[in-house]
């Protein structure tokens, strides 16, 4: 027979396709950008309990919830997988999650645990997502663990993932410290007006990369209360001026006006880098969803009950008091996707939980076709408590009381440069390189006796914690104040590196006025 007479309708016309794909016997069904159900099979309506004109239009969520019956009861799972199609128009797939569903009575009735697997596929349009199919597996007879192998396996993966956040944020972070520490230094130095811009836009870009960083490593965390804070009596106004300086980029590319606030000087108890991080988040959004020439704008106000409230308003279209509860929802982007607005939906979400970890709360109010604003709240700090007001001028230079020998044991070469040049500003330090741990041991047992060491955490040789450990025990360094200077980021390893005796942990990219503060701190 030849294939030209091989058809599916009457006399070998065009299937239908819709039909086909209604009656194959998987669990499947088509979503549109929006995620809403386009089509289904059969299978997919029994195992939702629905008809075809309940699921036609409604959204997979609602039809996938989380509890016993239900086809997917691990609908946490799926709405990652989602979003990651949606943003980068590849295939993905959920692990197996357990369920329960319902025996039919021939089979004795009551519940059995089973195992459901997704299987999420992008249909591409002129590069964008138009459609996804969405393929719902029973994989119980490949899978049906005992419960310790589930928790193994779970614990196995969170490790996984983890490791690699830390590890792609530290190979980011080394070559991201050189740029910013380099571009500060030159934006600190005698430019004219257009070299002054040049350097303070890279000065900009490279805080934002560490800025996004800091979300993808934070967000990689279960808890908010997992972070580390370091909390103080904060200027609020100054905080609120370094993320608008941060952002500026985003809003000239939306055309968007940032509106600053009054200068006062209101403080509030919080960790200053954390507080940043949630503000821009919030006017990153604030930008996003803004219309072309649209405001921002920031206020700061004491409130009675010894509260200080930070406002991000916009004049965006507003948000319908139906879905103001839903905007802090991880991955929970409303009608964004359909407005063509790029994101993953975690911005807010990583705010709030910001924001809640130093004690504080956080909000929404808006108003349809006339904005909204996203509100802060932390607890008031007296101004005379506030140690964080006495910000050193890094293009100064100090000069000590009496001459310092800091040894910085590090061994790529590109950071060393960076620290000589920004000690320039301290003349009275004198540098002692070390690139190797068992070089830093004889240095300082030799003649140099370091009055503090600078210590990177990855050595070729040695670990920075067994190189810490060494000093502390050498009664030639016992005394001698060790700081921990590294692109590793995590929380539990700062606490331990800590209280193994280092007297500081700076994180890299390198913040000149931050690590100045330090140094004028243990030496001056």
């Amino acid at each position: 027979m030849s294939s030209s007479s091989v058809g599916f309708g009457p006399a070998g016309g065009t299937p239908d396709y819709r039909l086909l794909f209604e009656s194959a016997p998987p669990c499947m069904a088509v979503l549109d950008a929006d995620l809403r159900l386009v089509s289904a099979s059969e299978e997919f309506l029994r195992a939702t309990g629905t008809t075809r004109d309940q699921a036609i239009g409604a959204s997979v969520f609602d039809l996938e919830r989380e509890e016993p019956g239900s086809v997917a009861g691990a609908a946490s799972h799926l709405r990652p997988s989602l979003a990651r199609v949606l943003a980068e128009g590849v295939p993905d797939a959920t692990a197996p999650q357990m369920v329960l569903t319902q025996r039919p009575a021939e089979q004795g009735g009551g519940s059995e645990a089973r195992y459901l697997a997704t299987v999420n596929t992008p249909v591409l349009e002129e590069g964008r997502v138009a459609y996804i199919i969405h393929w719902v597996q029973d994989v119980t007879g490949y899978v049906l663990p005992r419960q310790d192998d589930v928790n193994r396996m779970k614990w196995e993966a969170e490790e996984a993932k983890t490791d690699f956040v830390s590890r792609v944020s530290r190979e980011v972070r080394t070559p991201l410290s050189t740029i910013l520490g380099f571009a500060e230094l030159l934006a600190f130095g005698s430019l004219s007006e257009e070299q002054q811009m040049h350097a303070s836009a890279v000065v900009t870009a490279a805080k934002r990369l560490a800025s996004f960083m800091d979300d993808f490593q934070y967000q990689s965390r279960t808890q908010a209360s997992d972070l580390m804070l370091l909390e103080d009596a904060v200027p609020a106004a100054r905080v609120v001026t370094e993320a608008m300086d941060l952002i500026q980029p985003l809003a000239a590319s939306q055309s968007v006006h940032l509106d600053p606030p009054t200068l006062s000087g209101v403080q509030v108890f919080a960790d200053e880098e954390r507080l940043c991080q949630a503000l821009v988040q919030l006017l990153s959004n604030a930008i996003k969803y803004n219309h072309p020439a649209g405001e921002v704008s920031v206020s700061v106000s004491s409130q009675s009950d010894g509260w200080v409230r930070l406002n991000v308003t916009d004049t965006g279209p507003g948000i319908a008091e139906a879905d103001l509860d839903r905007v802090f929802v991880p991955f929970e982007r409303l009608d964004a996707a359909l407005a063509g607005v790029e994101g993953t939906g975690l911005g807010l979400t990583l705010s709030r939980q910001l924001v809640e970890a130093m004690g504080g709360r956080a909000g929404v109010t808006s108003t349809p076709g006339v904005g909204s604003t996203f509100w802060v709240e932390l607890p008031a700090a007296p101004s005379e408590l506030g140690s964080s007001g006495a910000d050193p001028i890094a293009g100064e230079t100090i000069a000590y009381a009496s001459p310092k020998t800091l040894m910085y044991v590090e061994d790529m070469v590109d950071n060393l440069r960076l620290v000589e040049h920004i000690l320039k500003r301290r003349p009275s330090v004198r540098i002692v390189p070390a690139l190797l741990g068992r070089e830093a041991l004889d240095l300082a047992k030799a003649e140099h006796h370091p009055d503090m060491i600078l210590l990177d955490r990855r050595l070729p040789d040695m670990s920075g914690e067994e190189l810490l450990r060494r000093f502390q025990t050498d009664p030639a360094t016992r005394g001698t104040p060790v700081v921990v200077f590294s692109s590793d980021t995590d929380e539990e390893q700062i606490s331990r590196l800590l209280a193994a005796g280092a007297v500081a942990y700076l994180t890299k990219p390198i913040k000149v006025r931050s690590f100045l503060t330090t140094i004028d701190h243990l030496l001056g």
